[in-house]
């Protein structure tokens, strides 16, 4: 693993240990050159998936621009980030679990709004905002009366509602 500090490419393992029930490993790193320190994460990777853009580019699929997008919605949030990890890891292995090689990116854009809805109401209409591109107010009133009426409210963390 090449150090982010320094370009030397040989660090060294500190410290190594799961995460995310196990389903990651976390290890801590050390680079001899410089002294810099820093932490990487190795996970299981089922396939590669390519993500199909609205306008039909292709571009494969980025688990952390996933992850920065989910952080954006729950900004300022109450959320542990071990349940944001969690989150994230699933909607992975559900577009894992396809089996399709290409995902159209709406689809992962209604699976992280289901996965939000469930995990935090306000993460849910920040994120809905910008992925359904709502331009007037009527369209942040549709998905709170939405969420009044119970198709959110209510809902079961992430993980335990099932998503098609």
């Amino acid at each position: 693993m090449r150090c982010p500090f320094c370009g030397s490419g040989d660090t060294q393992v500190k410290d190594s240990r799961p995460t995310e029930e196990s389903a990651a490993i976390r290890r801590r790193r050390i680079c001899p050159d410089c002294g810099g320190r820093f932490t990487t994460f190795e996970r299981v990777q089922l396939r590669e998936i390519t993500v199909v853009k609205r306008s039909g580019r292709k571009v494969p699929f980025d688990r952390d621009k996933l992850l920065r997008s989910v952080e954006i919605a729950l900004r300022k949030r109450p959320v542990d980030r071990e349940r944001i990890d969690r989150m994230v890891s699933g909607i992975v292995r559900q577009l894992e679990s396809t089996g399709e090689p290409e995902v159209a990116s709406s689809m992962i854009g209604e699976i992280v709004c289901e996965a939000l809805r469930g995990l935090d109401p306000v993460a849910y209409v920040r994120f809905a905002s910008v992925y359904r591109d709502f331009r007037e107010a009527s369209d942040f009133q549709e998905v709170l009366t939405e969420i009044a009426q119970g198709n959110g409210a209510g809902q079961k963390p992430y993980g335990q509602n099932t998503v098609e």
